[in-house]
């Protein structure tokens, strides 16, 4: 190859890597005030949802090599593995996990993990592990039900999502569900079969596949694929059809990759969705993704445009099609943020579960406000009010692990800033002390701490933050939500006085029977100590990180009592919050029924009574 081809070569790919990019360091310095897009329209892919148009992440390394190194080690592209080329945390060893009467064997044959299964009546069921989801906080595993009377391999069943997980931040075993808000369970079983429960966001597959509930509107054949089926309609993306025989044809195409072949020619455009819904449903598996785990085209959509002429056409992260257009609930074109964000909420959109509740004191069937766990920041976000001009990516690093530093730092004034970019009547400390009614040095003025607060449950017994950016002085979280927000740090404070002081410093004022009917009628109740009393699950969750965080010996009969909810995710909470308080493990059996739970830990707490002295209340001793 001659030297001017050469560098010709080299200069192309990087002006391609330039093009490419969206979301830059140089973006964000900018500022993300402006509700325009930086980039212009033209130059962008034109098609990025259909199947043809995907092209697999392999075609973005010869360009883009740091973000695909970064990438190549990430928690995304690791979300799902095949169980034959990757290493593992979990020990497969032949050790044994009890649930109840039931237990689990975790073992490796010949090369090959399996679990196998010993119910109460005698059964057992032999499962080979095929494939590892996760591997940040815990690890999954899918496997299929293996004919014993067969050699050794021989599947008889689809893939399950299987009982057990293995926490790799404390090197525990679990049942399987339990990180989220489900009740407790009186067996072990195998979960759902994989393809229809946890394939569409833990994999890459054709943003159509995705979108089929949107496109169709209200009264859809719902499927775990949406991506916005718990959006209330204000916040919701409008999904237009432009050219309904350009969008059968698509969904012809894709029934025949699906093994459905349908002429769709003579259909309507409901009823070409309706089969591609119980087609997609029914039919997709791990042969039809684009890629196992999160792919770069996961995020930005199908770049084979991109691929075929790096120089001239850009990836997009808007959705972009010849018969479908994407608008905001108003009808507008997106913000270069919100069709960030709208990636983002494709997988972290979720409301787990049949939990009923959610913040704001909203029932999940009928107007849900914000998610209690992880997993559904980005649905969070879209429901605040900073989504237009705020992405995920100004906080996030979308390419790999967010380093703990990172994130800390935004926790102070470099988070400020951020804000600040857009609300720049508060910067400087005297307009700061007039808005928070803080020093403007103390944790009570960084914006985090009051509009993003650590309320949220996550995964490893600590709380998170809450993504639905708000205040902590809203009408609907003060007179919805226990513990008030303010709680969550004046730990000792009364519900009358956190109250009545939010109403002296912003003008407030908070009907009191609507507080009656989340605390009782004396409002001079300790508002942390009422939560775990009368909170609902989710409350008490945060009640008792909060309780566990300040090491409050005087709530430990309350957290305690926690041990017989019957979500056992709160129970998990408690005993970690115990055993801060404590500062000592507390070896319960948190599977047994929860009046056992509570006696085992109240005798092994009597018997350890001087673990740990009393350390007071770290927040109030860091005010004075």
């Amino acid at each position: 190859m001659s030297l001017r081809r050469n560098f010709t070569l080299v200069l192309a790919l990087l002006l391609a890597e330039i093009a490419g990019c969206h979301g830059t360091a140089a973006e964000s310095a900018a500022g993300i005030g402006a509700n325009g897009r930086t980039n212009a329209r033209r130059g962008e892919v034109q098609s990025n949802i259909a199947r043809a148009d995907y092209a697999g992440s392999e075609a973005c390394k010869p360009c883009h090599v740091r973000e695909y190194a970064a990438w190549l080690d990430s928690p995304m592209h690791r979300m799902t593995r095949d169980l034959h080329h990757t290493q593992i945390a979990a020990p497969f060893a032949g050790a044994k996990f009890d649930f109840r009467n039931d237990s689990v064997k975790l073992e490796e044959i010949s090369g090959e993990r399996f679990m196998r299964l010993h119910y109460e009546s005698g059964k057992e069921d032999l499962f080979r592990v095929t494939k590892v989801i996760g591997g940040r906080y815990r690890e999954d595993f899918v496997g299929a039900q293996v004919d014993q009377s067969a050699p050794l391999g021989a599947l008889l069943d689809a893939e399950r999502i299987l009982p057990v997980s293995y926490l790799s931040f404390n090197g525990d075993w679990r049942y399987k569900g339990y990180s989220v808000m489900v009740r407790e369970r009186p067996a072990l079983e195998p979960g759902v079969v994989w393809k229809t429960g946890c394939i569409f966001c833990h994999n890459t597959a054709p943003s159509l596949s995705l979108l089929l509930d949107d496109i169709y509107g209200p009264g859809a054949h719902s499927y775990q694929g949406s991506v916005s089926v718990d959006l209330p309609d204000d916040k919701r993306p409008r999904y237009v059809v432009t050219d309904e025989g350009g969008l059968k044809a698509a969904l012809g195409a894709e029934l025949a990759f699906l093994g459905r072949p349908r002429d769709t020619s003579n259909y309507d455009s409901k009823r070409a969705l309706t089969a591609s819904i119980d087609a997609t449903r029914d039919n997709f598996d791990e042969k039809n993704l684009v890629e196992l785990g999160i792919g770069c085209e996961a995020c930005h959509g199908g770049s084979r445009e991109h691929v075929q002429d790096p120089l001239h056409v850009r990836p997009s992260l808007a959705l972009r099609s010849d018969f479908l257009k994407v608008t905001t609930p108003s009808g507008t074109e997106p913000t270069h943020a919100e069709d960030v964000n709208r990636t983002c909420s494709k997988c972290h959109t979720v409301l787990f579960s049949r939990y009923p509740y959610t913040w704001e004191g909203r029932d999940r069937r009928r107007g849900p406000g914000g998610s209690s766990i992880n997993s559904g920041e980005a649905r969070d976000f879209l429901l605040g009010d900073c989504n237009k001009q705020l992405s995920c990516t100004h906080c996030h690093d979308p390419h790999t692990e967010d380093p703990k530093a990172a994130l800390a730092a935004l926790e102070g004034p470099k988070g400020d800033a951020l804000c600040e970019s857009c609300h720049q009547n508060l910067r400087g400390d005297e307009a700061l002390r007039a808005h928070t009614h803080h020093a403007p040095s103390s944790a009570g003025s960084r914006c985090l701490n009051c509009h993003m607060p650590k309320k949220n449950m996550g995964l490893a017994y600590e709380l998170t933050r809450y993504h639905r950016i708000g205040s902590p002085t809203d009408r609907e979280r003060v007179e919805g939500d226990r513990p008030l927000e303010c709680a969550l740090c004046h730990t000792d404070k009364s519900v009358e006085t956190l109250v009545t002081t939010m109403e002296r410093f912003w003008g407030k004022k908070y009907d009191r029977d609507a507080l009656y009917k989340l605390y009782g009628r004396d409002l001079s109740v300790n508002a942390l100590e009422a939560t775990l009393k009368f909170g609902k699950p989710h409350e008490k969750g945060t009640a008792v990180a909060v309780a566990g965080r300040d090491r409050r010996q005087d709530l430990v009969p309350l957290v305690v009592a926690t041990l017989d909810n019957e979500y056992p995710l709160v129970r998990f909470f408690a005993r970690h919050a115990l055993e801060q308080i404590t500062g000592a493990p507390l070896p319960i059996d948190l599977n047994a029924p929860g009046a056992e739970v509570v006696k085992s830990a109240e005798q092994y707490l009597a018997a350890h009574s001087g673990a740990a002295p009393a350390q007071g209340n770290p927040q109030t001793q860091a005010r004075k």
